[in-house]
């Protein structure tokens, strides 16, 4: 069995488009039929160039191989032009492809992915959403106050997701994020962050956990301020608190607060995600499949995460298949904790599945079906091609102003 074939998909995720502007597809096929599906999570360069890269990367060091050479096919990819260092750009091209590969080995041998890498040890997997306005689009602000800043409108979207049957949620009210970051920051981004997170701890009790979301917005200094701030509302985690390179700082924040400090989402490799560990930056770990190097360096993190006593929360802003291969780690990992969720994988997450992903009341359940479990509908794929010009996420270009006109 060779891999013979190589087909890119870029998705445009209409609104409200919880997940991404759009989503990077792969699908592979072998010389005996077998396909495999695969998705990238690049926002370094435009979308239709990360597939174009998609492809050449394919060309050179996939196609006319076995599906099930992935260590291999891992180091080719990896140390192409000499590189042998992460790259996220080039890692999240990697990641697609070696996803689609597991894809096709489950199929090849009858089996969903997780039985090919020591077993199933969850029956469900404990799941959150982001808060979110209920309606309209998530890139085009709305008029008025939203559930992003809003520390009301937040209590009312924690309960209903609540009672939908999460038992936790994650925000970042603390500001927006910028090249320019870390700052310290503002009395006023204190004070909301403060009201903010007592609002929803009020609202939902200990019915769920809270996971403070920062993206990389402070100094060591800035974020301890914070936390001090939010330790009385005992958080499960504080995200990505500093840039996600200074793992000193990082540290720091961590010996400082009595809060987990997680990180993950920025990070590719298991040599990244070691350095973590080593610096003692983090004790939750979010890699995102469709970044991180795929599903092997997914389990090779996971394993050294178990050694560490730390615990995997995979991450996931896109698409239904970075989706599925979370799910189908998370489900062969002892110290898995909780998995990131677009909503409940409705909308347009399940439109693009033939068989949509399966939550009841807050915990996602693993298809038993072979390889990944996910089949992309290729018609509603190419129904919505990416037209746009923006990048699937986009930090600020200018600093931040102190006074942000909060109160």
């Amino acid at each position: 069995m060779l891999i013979r074939d190589v087909e890119t998909f870029v998705v445009g995720n209409p609104p409200p488009r919880h997940g991404g502007r759009y989503f990077i597809f792969v699908k592979l096929t072998t010389d005996d039929g077998v396909e495999g599906i695969g998705e990238a999570y690049v926002a370094t360069v435009g979308p239709h160039l990360v597939a174009d890269m998609i492809v050449d990367v394919a060309d050179r060091h996939l196609v006319g191989h076995r599906p099930f050479d992935v260590e291999s096919f891992w180091r080719r990819a990896y140390g192409s032009g000499y590189a042998l260092r992460p790259d996220p750009t080039l890692c999240g091209i990697i990641s697609a492809l070696e996803m689609a590969c597991w894809d096709i080995i489950g199929k090849a041998t009858g089996r969903p992915v997780y039985d090919l890498l020591g077993g199933r040890v969850h029956e469900g997997l404990r799941s959150y959403p982001y808060l979110s306005p209920a309606d309209g689009d998530a890139y085009d602000p709305l008029a008025g106050p939203t559930p992003y800043s809003d520390a009301d409108l937040a209590a009312e979207a924690a309960v209903r997701a609540v009672d939908q049957g999460f038992t936790a949620v994650k925000f970042d009210p603390a500001g927006p994020y910028t090249v320019f970051d870390g700052r310290q920051p503002s009395l006023e981004r204190l004070d909301l962050s403060e009201r903010y997170t007592r609002a929803v701890r009020e609202a939902v009790g200990n019915r769920a956990d809270l996971l403070f979301g920062t993206h990389g917005q402070f100094t060591p200094s800035g974020a301890l301020r914070l936390a001090r701030r939010l330790e009385a509302y005992d958080p499960l985690w504080f995200e990505e608190p500093v840039p996600a390179d200074d793992l000193e700082g990082m540290a720091r924040v961590a010996a400082g607060t009595t809060i987990p400090v997680a990180t993950g989402e920025r990070l590719t490799t298991v040599s990244e995600f070691a350095a973590v560990l080593r610096a003692g930056a983090a004790s939750i770990l979010q890699p995102d499949l469709g970044r991180s190097g795929g599903i092997l360096q997914g389990k090779k993190i996971a394993a050294i995460a178990e050694v560490h006593q730390a615990l995997l929360a995979p991450h996931c802003y896109c698409g239904p298949v970075v989706a599925a291969a979370n799910i189908a780690l998370a489900a062969c990992t002892p110290n898995f904790l909780v998995l990131e969720s677009i909503d409940r994988f409705d909308g347009f997450h399940a439109d693009l599945l033939k068989t949509p992903i399966r939550w009841e009341d807050g915990m996602v359940i693993p298809s038993t079906e072979p390889g990944l479990g996910a089949v992309l509908d290729e018609d509603v794929a190419r129904a919505h091609p990416y037209e746009g010009g923006e990048l699937h996420l986009e930090a600020g270009g200018e600093p931040m102003p102190f006074d942000e006109g909060l109160a």
